[in-house]
């Protein structure tokens, strides 16, 4: 698995596995507005999956994490984890936080898995009106 720091120029190809990905995915124009922005930095598997996150004032966020349905359950997702915690650290991140829908139950065990844990939760945060879970998983501890 080559994992690899990923451009704006390359917002087609990630919009593109974000759409194998989601039922409702972010549009080219969303995420190449979201890669140029202060803080924001993508790691991508070349037609696998990717990470989009957001590290700004000793904090970082992940945006979206997106793999194919014919990659899941071998290690992509869990290596894009771990390499943007990495990156998100090296920045100067005390912790790393993201969202995820309370019933999305393979992404609650990868993330479970990867030292995140819930601190809070967003009532109907997602179109589907499924809630939020926000986790965190301490960095540079």
């Amino acid at each position: 698995m080559s994992l690899r720091p990923a451009a704006p120029d390359e917002a087609p190809a990630l919009a593109a596995l974000h759409a194998q990905a989601f039922e409702h995915p972010w549009p080219e124009r969303e995420i190449a507005e979201l890669m140029t922005s202060p803080g924001v930095f993508a790691l991508v598997v070349e037609d696998q999956g990717f990470i989009l996150c957001r590290a700004v004032v000793g904090e970082a966020e992940i945006l979206t994490l997106a793999v194919t349905p014919a990659r899941r359950r071998g290690g992509v997702g869990r290596a894009l984890v771990e390499a943007a915690a990495g990156v998100a650290a090296e920045s100067g991140a005390e912790s790393l936080f993201l969202e995820v829908a309370d019933d999305n139950l393979a992404a609650l065990a990868l993330y479970a898995a990867a030292g995140f844990k819930p601190v809070g939760r967003r009532k109907a945060y997602y179109a589907s009106g499924s809630d939020a879970v926000v986790m965190r998983r301490a960095l540079n501890s």
